[in-house]
């Protein structure tokens, strides 16, 4: 005959481990709804995401068209490597290219350093310095 406390105790572990195993079917049943929920949620965040970027780029779009009319066709191309070396080609000091462009000397030095970039009309005019030589200039700045 088997010893009593050898089946009691195998007793105890039976109906622990089937407790056991009912606790856990009940959290893994958890876990799988959440992680349903989870990517239902990732899908709903992607799609306004999505309709957020839309309606970001279509103001965009509408104010680039007008700008686009206004601007001429050509598009001049700006870098501040190249302002620096018209600057130094044609012997001038920021601030005298500030008079010149008709802007601040601070907001030279920015272009140059790449900080910021001009706007369309001062582009236009720095373009028109690439045709300039040195006595235009001084004749400019005099003036």
């Amino acid at each position: 005959m088997p010893n009593i406390g050898t089946a009691l105790k195998s007793e105890i572990s039976r109906v622990s481990r089937k407790e056991v195993r009912a606790e856990t079917q009940v959290l893994k049943k958890s876990v799988t709804q959440y992680r349903s929920q989870i990517a239902e949620l990732r899908r709903r965040m992607q799609t306004l995401e999505q309709q957020i970027n839309r309606i970001r780029k279509a103001p965009a779009g509408a104010a680039e068209s007008a700008d686009a009319e206004e601007e001429p066709a050509v598009k001049i191309r700006f870098s501040p490597k190249s302002l620096i070396a018209q600057r130094r080609r044609l012997g001038l000091s920021a601030a005298a290219l500030a008079r010149l462009l008709g802007v601040s000397a601070l907001s030279v030095y920015k272009w140059e350093s790449g900080n910021t970039r001009p706007r369309a009309r001062q582009i236009e005019a720095i373009a028109a310095l690439r045709s300039m030589g040195k006595r235009d200039v001084a004749r400019k700045l005099d003036a």
